[in-house]
């Protein structure tokens, strides 16, 4: 057995967002290394076609269907752990792209809702069972968004920036319980979907966000982040690791080919 799969053998580990893209690519690392996984996404067939998955392969996997945003449906489904050891917020997603003059207060509730509220309920409703395990992990996923802005992103951004001071005040207001608070911010992923969501199923805008850039990171390279976080000794805490490709110096500054 590796030292990841040492680690982790025999923790549980819940993953929001996990039909697709990062929340997905975190699954499948999480479950390599020993994890029982717990797939919560509100698009169960997606979900649970990765549970079988990972099953046929020889990992634990179970889906939930579950929307972030609905309080008591999350209380229902932490209800089900006496104990957990690893919880991802990875639900999340950017809509819109306009400036501040015209952007739309429903694509930032929206934003606001999911990214930020809903880790709220999530850590709130689990972080019992997590304190319970004696050895917890609370990752955050957050983004470059949320430490510098750009123009045409203050939604996202303000969103972002939120979850990241709610991981950074937790980890405060927790420090001497046996859970770690992690927060990882990716720059430019492509994944299947985020781009396109993001654009409203615009092919042509959601390109041109990579347009050039020969190797942005792929969701694998996120979840390879995430899995190496979870697997540090117990006493190792990585507070803040912002990942970007290369060719991103910052979320204003990228080189692009051609």
């Amino acid at each position: 057995m590796s030292a990841t799969a040492q680690a982790t053998s025999s923790r549980t580990a819940v993953v929001t967002g996990a039909s697709s893209g990062i929340g997905a690519a975190t699954a499948r690392r999480l479950a390599a290394s020993g994890c029982r996984v717990v797939l919560t996404a509100r698009r169960e067939e997606r979900i649970a076609a990765l549970a079988a998955e990972l099953t046929e392969a020889g990992h634990q996997a179970e889906a939930y269907a579950l929307d972030v945003t609905d309080r008591a449906a999350v209380d229902e489904f932490a209800g089900r752990f006496d104990t957990l050891e690893v919880l991802v917020n990875n639900a999340g997603g950017a809509l819109g792209a306009d400036p501040v003059a015209s952007g739309d207060p429903e694509d930032w509730r929206q934003m606001y809702e999911t990214n930020v509220i809903g880790t709220l309920h999530v850590t709130q409703a689990l972080l019992p069972a997590l304190t319970a395990s004696g050895d917890g992990t609370v990752v955050v996923l957050s983004s470059t968004a949320g430490h510098a802005t750009y123009e045409g992103g203050a939604g996202y951004v303000a969103a972002k920036h939120a979850q990241h001071v709610l991981a950074e005040t937790l980890r405060l207001e927790i420090v001497g319980s046996p859970v770690r608070v992690i927060e990882i911010a990716p720059g430019m992923v492509k994944t299947d979907e985020f781009a396109l969501t993001r654009f409203r199923g615009d092919e042509e805008k959601a390109a041109k966000v990579y347009a050039g850039v020969a190797e942005p990171l792929t969701a694998d390279d996120v979840a390879d982040t995430i899995a190496w976080t979870v697997t540090r000794p117990s006493h190792v805490n990585i507070d803040l690791l912002v990942v970007r490709p290369r060719a991103q110096a910052s979320n204003t500054k990228v080189y692009r080919e051609g």
